[in-house]
C-alpha cells in the first residue's frame, strides 16, 4: 500500500511514514494533494491534524470536510525545529519557514528580527534556503541531513514538549471493534442561541467524553461555522450520533486507534 506524506523527502510527515515502517512512499506538495489523492484511491495518507503548539491544522481539518476520507488511525510524535545555514546567526538576511513551523518557533524568530518567508514544507524551506547564501531556515533534522543544510542552532521550538498529532486517511473507513476514538463534523442548519449548548449535551447527558472541539468557518458566509468533535468510542456513541442527526448535519470522519510511534 502506497503511503502518501507531505513532500519533498525530508518532513515530519515523511520521517514519520519511515519510523511506522512504511515501505512504499509517494510526496505530495500540499496537505490538499495528500487528501484529493486518498480520495482518488492512490493510497492512504498522513498529515498533521493538530499541534501542541499551533492547534487545528486548517487544511487538514477542511480537506476531512470537503472529500470522501476517513481517519483510520492517529499518530502523535515529538517535534524539535532547529535552524540551518550555510552561515553563523548575525550574517542570516532572511529565514524560511512553514507557517505552521514559524507559529512554533515565535519566540526565537520574533527576537531575531530577520524576515520570514513562507513556504509549503519545512523541506521547501531547507530547498529555498540553499538558494541564498545568506539565508537560514528552520527545519527538522531530516531535512538537514537529506538536503546537507549545517544546523546551527538546534531546538528553536518555543516548546520543548512541542508534539503533533498525525491521522492517517484513507478512502474507507476502519472497523469500529478496537476504536478508542472517533471524530465527527457538525454543519447546523441554523445559528440560534444555545444552540451549541444543545449540541454538547447530546454527549454530556450519556457520559461520552468530549476530546476535542474546534470550529472552522463553513464557507458560507461570515459568523457561520461548522464544528469538529472528537469523543472517547463508547456503546452509546451510536444512540448520541442518531439524536444528533435531527439537530444539525453530521459527517462520520472515522473510528481508530492510536499507533504508537517509534522513537
Amino acid at each position: 500500500m502506497t503511503t502518501i506524506t507531505l513532500g519533498p523527502a525530508g518532513t515530519f510527515s515523511h520521517e514519520l511514514a519511515m519510523k511506522l515502517g512504511c515501505t512504499e512512499i509517494s510526496f505530495a506538495p500540499t496537505i490538499h494533494s495528500i487528501i484529493t489523492a486518498v480520495a482518488r484511491g492512490e493510497g492512504d495518507g498522513i498529515a498533521p491534524i493538530e499541534n501542541s503548539e499551533a492547534g487545528g491544522v486548517g487544511e487538514t481539518l477542511d480537506g476531512l470536510s470537503r472529500y470522501p476520507v476517513y481517519i483510520t488511525a492517529e499518530m502523535y510524535m515529538p517535534i524539535h525545529h532547529h535552524l540551518a545555514s550555510q552561515v553563523p546567526l548575525e550574517q542570516i538576511e532572511v529565514i524560511y519557514a512553514h507557517p505552521q513551523t514559524h507559529e512554533q518557533c515565535s519566540s526565537l524568530l520574533e527576537s531575531w528580527q530577520i524576515p520570514v518567508m513562507h513556504t509549503s514544507s519545512n523541506a521547501a524551506s531547507a530547498l529555498e534556503s540553499k538558494k541564498n547564501p545568506r539565508a537560514g531556515a528552520i527545519i527538522p533534522a531530516l531535512a538537514a541531513t537529506v538536503y546537507d543544510v549545517p544546523i546551527i542552532l538546534r531546538h528553536v521550538e518555543n516548546n520543548h514538549a512541542n508534539t503533533t498529532r498525525f491521522v492517517r486517511l484513507s478512502r474507507t473507513p476502519g472497523p469500529c471493534g478496537t476504536a478508542e476514538k472517533c471524530s465527527i463534523l457538525i454543519d447546523p442548519s441554523a445559528d440560534r442561541s444555545g444552540l451549541l449548548h444543545t449540541l454538547l449535551d447530546v454527549f454530556a447527558r450519556r457520559d461520552i467524553n468530549l476530546t476535542r472541539i474546534e470550529s472552522r468557518p463553513s464557507k458560507r458566509g461570515i459568523g457561520n461555522y461548522v464544528f469538529f468533535l472528537d469523543y472517547a468510542f463508547t456503546a452509546a456513541a451510536p444512540e448520541a450520533l442518531a439524536e444528533l442527526r435531527s439537530l444539525a448535519t453530521v459527517k462520520e470522519l472515522g473510528c481508530y486507534r492510536r499507533i504508537g510511534v517509534p522513537p
